[in-house]
């Protein structure tokens, strides 16, 4: 782990980042009332709050709503940067997509290993088998329902915000350096749990929209604090002026972060916000 903490302790944090399943949420993928009010006295301080997550937009929308974010004009980063609205209107702040012209190719790449592939259309989940047990999981922790279709490539949207591809941890992980080789320079490949292959368009990573962001605030990356837990936090974490890692985090964000926090399920978003706001 990287010790910066030090190197930031004169400067006055802005901005909170939150990633939200395995930071905001807990194992049983609830928001605590000490999580809650932690962030609400952030809110009385006009200090914005920042919902960054793999999700769909329509997935961190009710987490937004629970912690009151929509009233208080935060920001919502969905599908891992992809997209960002401001919570309170809506108002897309920055948006960028796969080109349809990779739609083929991405699909033919599922079939011919094998590999459920899902997207999202009309606030719902599509896909070919909504039983396979992966893709329930993304239903799950999203509160959405799931259409099965037949044929993904004819069925996908006008240049959709993200594919994910589900399966078993152990033929992800080879198979994640094959769509990373196959698609290099057009579109930015990674597994966000050890069962998801997250699938965005190049350029697109948490860091890279919080820059966009931030930017449009006339913020800076020393004035942001960062929470997170997963390989799709890693950028975020290394990006900001304080990296937090939770306790339960995988190891490559761990070894990014200025500082760890406790686990997601002992409340660590709370101990952050403490010592650094």
């Amino acid at each position: 782990m990287k010790n910066k903490e030090s190197k930031n302790k004169n400067t006055e944090y802005k901005i909170l980042a939150l990633d939200i399943d395995g930071t905001l949420t807990n194992s049983q993928k609830r928001i605590t009332k000490k999580v809650k009010a932690s962030i609400n006295n952030l809110y009385k301080r006009n200090i914005p709050v920042l919902l960054v997550s793999g999700r769909p937009t329509e997935g961190i929308l009710p987490v937004a709503e629970e912690i009151n974010l929509i009233e208080n004009g935060g920001y919502i980063l969905s599908f891992n940067g992809g997209k960002i609205i401001k919570a309170d209107t809506g108002e897309v702040v920055y948006s960028k997509s796969i080109p349809n012209e990779l739609i083929k190719d991405i699909c033919e790449f599922a079939k011919k290993n094998n590999l459920e592939i899902l997207t999202y259309k009309d606030g719902k989940i599509i896909t070919t088998n909504p039983k396979d047990k992966y893709v329930e999981i993304e239903a799950r922790i999203n509160r959405l329902e799931t259409i099965k279709i037949e044929d993904m490539e004819a069925s996908a949207p006008d240049s959709p915000d993200k594919f994910l591809m589900v399966g078993e941890p152990e033929i992800l992980e080879k198979k994640v350096v094959e769509m990373q080789e196959k698609f290099k320079g057009k579109l930015n490949i990674f597994r966000s749990e050890p069962y998801f292959m997250e699938i965005v368009p190049t350029g697109i990573d948490k860091a890279q929209s919080l820059k966009v962001l931030l930017n449009s605030l006339s913020l800076t990356r020393k004035q942001l604090v960062a929470c997170g837990d997963g390989r799709n936090d890693v950028t975020m974490i290394d990006y900001a002026g304080m990296g937090v890692a939770m306790e339960n985090a995988c190891d490559e964000v761990k070894r990014v972060a200025n500082f760890v926090t406790a686990s997601n399920d002992d409340e660590g978003v709370c101990l952050a916000i403490d010592k650094f706001f």
